[in-house]
């Protein structure tokens, strides 16, 4: 039997607002007043990690712990995602003023600890009123407590069951007028007892103006679950009653709610489903649903992507995975992850065969499970740009990049260095993206040379990211490379000049892989002054001017009408100095005069004796000091001369240093033709010096033979002498030395009167020579005991 409370209320307006309280900062608080409840949410941020409400009326200050929340109205719920803590009040909460169930007006403190210290801060009174007016029975199914509420006006059901006389019994032998409740299970009917005594174990009864309010925590006692349809459901029955005289008042209350956690499917929706048939229902139903405490009529739902149904006599709510007001968090689990959470709030109104309506409110927090969250790398890479650019894509909104590491070197977000960029890039569906850019030449990048004339630029990128507010981290590898394929050694232009040789390389960006060499020396600009060359090296070229009278030559097919000069500059590996490239350069040139130290030991001049021959003389009649040392080819007053070292006479002289070699060219009058006139007017002595350093003589002192690591240092000396002595000594033919311990330099040798003509050195291969030979013991032992005085 069943007596139902019925009062007529009118529509009013929710209100909305935004707290002002003395001491909480603007933007962390907020209030909003929707149609059966009232809510708080504050900014975590401020509260901190355990924040603690108090509900105030005029008898004082409650604090809302988890058990007093389920048995009052209040569900105090922390949601990591948006970063709040949420309150929402009941409208038949028990601080709650209520005033002919039209208005409701909550008073609320909040209590958080900072700094160490617990603070109090009073919440500004709100007041709101129903959006929509009253059914005759209302249901809420919250997260932690079932609330149903009847109204007053009574009306008769269209017919009387078996089981309404059975739950008439125990109340018709009740002796007392004083309210007591029932509970029923599943299978049996509990004892009544007070309703004082059904408070104590944790059930809420209020009866306001024109309703009455029964409340009950999950997981009661008597409350029992059960499946229907394979939905699981939890159910509270209570029948409240008093008997005055020969009249008994009874009222059922039912509270029936869907306890289903939620499906994800693979093709992107949570599914929800609760019962049909959980409460009677005669013409169908009217379903509204939404998230965050919205409702929209089910066509606007279907509009936005959620699928309503019905299957087997269960209502089935598909939300879609993008739904608007849906939280998204990421998580690392080895690999990452993520999931959404759902604040569903669903309304059914069902009709009775008694036209009574029963409207149901289901209020649930969905969470999908972990779901994969593949973030992809893009290279973006163009080769003529001789930069790296790699994209990292579909980066979450709470994942941020923290730091990189290039070829196993680590760099922090920001970076703090100017060789490469790191760029964000957001995109509307709450992703973003980095672009890193980093030049080929940059130190950090590897680099691979193979043999096919094929540059590998080799970038490995570990990508340290950071899950917030956890700081959980998590890596993401990737490896580009980058293949080009025109690469080769640097190659010079090589143009001839006058003076020598003019070699021009335009910089690649690649070029530093090799190092440009004069035979075995690295080329830098010491190098370019000891030899005398000229070079300039900036930023887009290498100019490289090579004299002829700089070391580094080799000369072919010497004559007096000229020569072969050759210069190679050496490209090697930076890495192994193996030799990949060279540019070689071969000019011919016509000097006046010439001198050759070889590393073999042989001299090669042209002199020019003009002025070291008499008015009328011959040059094919000059000698060196061995008379029979004549010279190879003249030309005028010119004469080329080919010797070795220790032949015509020559001279050795020792310092702690170098050994010099001197020859001297002389004229000799004898057997001049009948009808020549020679005249005595000759001026100048020529002299000719080699002068090798003693570090790079390997064999001279052990086995005799010539064999240096460097051409020697060429000189010709013009000096001015008495025609007297110019005339051709007399020595025999010899190819022995003369050797002194010279205690004069060869730059004091130069400062001697006449002119110098600074020399060619060409390079010479190795090339073994025959041992020295003495004309006597004595001249051996000589030397032996010049060199053994000089310590060399």
């Amino acid at each position: 039997m069943a007596f139902w409370f019925c009062i007529g209320v009118a529509l009013l307006l929710s209100l909305w607002s935004r707290a002002e309280t003395a001491g909480i900062p603007d933007g962390v608080l907020r209030m909003e007043c929707h149609d059966r409840y009232f809510m708080i949410a504050v900014d975590l941020s401020f509260t901190g990690d355990e924040p603690h409400f108090e509900a105030v009326d005029e008898t004082g200050a409650y604090a809302i712990t988890q058990q007093y929340a389920a048995q009052c109205g209040y569900s105090i719920n922390v949601h990591p995602l948006p970063g709040h803590v949420e309150l929402r009040a009941s409208y038949f909460s028990c601080q709650t003023q209520n005033k002919d169930d039209e208005m409701f007006t909550f008073n609320f403190n909040l209590n958080v600890t900072q700094e160490g210290k617990e603070v109090t801060y009073p919440l500004q009174d709100k007041t709101c009123s129903p959006s929509v007016p009253w059914s005759p029975r209302e249901v809420t199914c919250e997260t932690n407590y079932m609330e149903v509420s009847v109204r007053s006006e009574v009306t008769c059901p269209s017919g009387t069951k078996k089981d309404d006389w059975n739950s008439l019994k125990p109340a018709h032998r009740s002796t007392t007028s004083d309210w007591q409740v029932m509970f029923q299970t599943d299978d049996e009917q509990l004892p009544p007892i007070n309703i004082s005594d059904a408070r104590k174990q944790g059930y809420a009864f209020l009866l306001t103006e024109g309703r009455l309010v029964f409340r009950a925590p999950y997981g009661q006692p008597e409350s029992f679950s059960t499946e229907v349809n394979g939905v699981p459901v939890e159910t509270v029955h209570a029948t409240i009653f008093s008997r005055q005289s020969w009249v008994v008042l009874m009222v059922d209350l039912v509270a029936a709610c869907s306890m289903d956690e939620g499906l994800y499917n693979e093709s992107g929706y949570m599914l929800w489903e609760t019962p049909e048939m959980l409460y009677p229902n005669l013409d169908g139903q009217q379903i509204k649903v939404g998230l965050k405490g919205e409702l929209v009529a089910q066509p606007v739902a279907e509009e936005r992507g959620y699928i309503v149904g019905k299957q087997n006599n269960t209502i089935q709510i598909c939300i879609p995975e993008n739904a608007e007001g849906r939280y998204r968090k990421s998580a690392v689990e080895d690999d990452l992850y993520e999931f959404y959470v759902y604040h569903l709030y669903l309304e059914q109104i069902l009709v009775d065969e008694d036209r009574v309506e029963t409207r149901i409110r289901s209020l649930r927090t969905l969470a999908t499970p972990l779901l994969p969250s593949p973030i992809f790398a893009e290279n973006q890479t163009v080769l003529e740009e001789h930069m790296f650019t790699v994209y990292l894509g579909d980066v979450p909104e709470d994942v941020q990049l923290a730091a990189v590491h290039l070829n196993g070197q680590e760099f922090t977000v920001p970076l703090s260095v100017s060789s490469f960029i790191i760029t964000k890039a957001v995109h509307p569906n709450n992703t973003h993206g980095y672009k890193l850019k980093v030049p080929f030449e940059d130190p950090v990048v590897l680099q691979q040379f193979s043999k096919t004339d094929a540059l590998h630029y080799i970038l490995n990128i570990n990508y340290t990211l950071t899950v917030l507010p956890e700081k959980d981290l998590y890596y993401h590898m990737e490896s580009v490379v980058a293949l080009v394929t025109d690469v080769s050694p640097p190659q010079f232009d090589a143009v001839c000049t006058e003076s020598g040789i003019s070699f021009k390389l335009d910089h690649r960006p690649f070029d530093y892989l090799w190092e440009i060499t004069i035979d075995s020396d690295l080329l830098t600009s010491e190098l370019a002054d000891q030899h005398g060359y000229t070079m300039i090296n900036d930023s887009d070229s290498l100019l490289l001017e090579v004299p002829l009278i700089s070391r580094g030559y080799e000369y072919k097919n010497v004559s007096l009408k000229g020569f072969f000069g050759t210069f190679e500059i050496i490209m090697r590996d930076r890495e192994t100095s193996e030799v990949q490239g060279s540019t070689i350069k071969t000019c011919p040139f016509s000097p006046t005069e010439l001198i050759m130290c070889s590393t073999d030991g042989r001299m090669t001049v042209v002199a020019d004796l003009a002025l070291a021959i008499p008015n009328g003389g011959n040059a094919a009649r000059t000698n060196l000091r061995d008379k029979y040392c004549g010279p190879k080819e003249t030309d005028g007053s010119r004469a080329l001369f080919s010797f070795s070292l220790n032949s015509c006479g020559a001279t050795v002289k020792l310092n702690s240093e170098n050994v010099t070699y001197e020859n001297e060219i002389f004229y000799s009058k004898k057997f001049p033709r009948p009808s020549q006139v020679v005249s005595d007017n000759a001026k100048e002595r020529v002299t000719m010096q080699c002068t090798y350093p003693l570090a790079g003589l390997h064999r001279l002192f052990s086995v005799h033979r010539f064999e240096s690591d460097a051409v020697g240092i060429g000189s010709l000396l013009h000096t001015t002498h008495p025609a007297a002595d110019l005339q051709s000594p007399t020595i025999q033919p010899t190819s022995a030395l003369t050797t002194t311990l010279a205690t004069t330099t060869l730059a004091a040798t130069r400062r001697a009167t006449g002119s110098y003509k600074p020399a060619l050195h060409p390079p010479s291969r190795h090339v073994k020579v025959t041992r020295f030979r003495y004309p006597a013991n004595g001249v051996r032992q000589s030397l032996q005991t010049k060199l053994n005085a000089a310590h060399i």
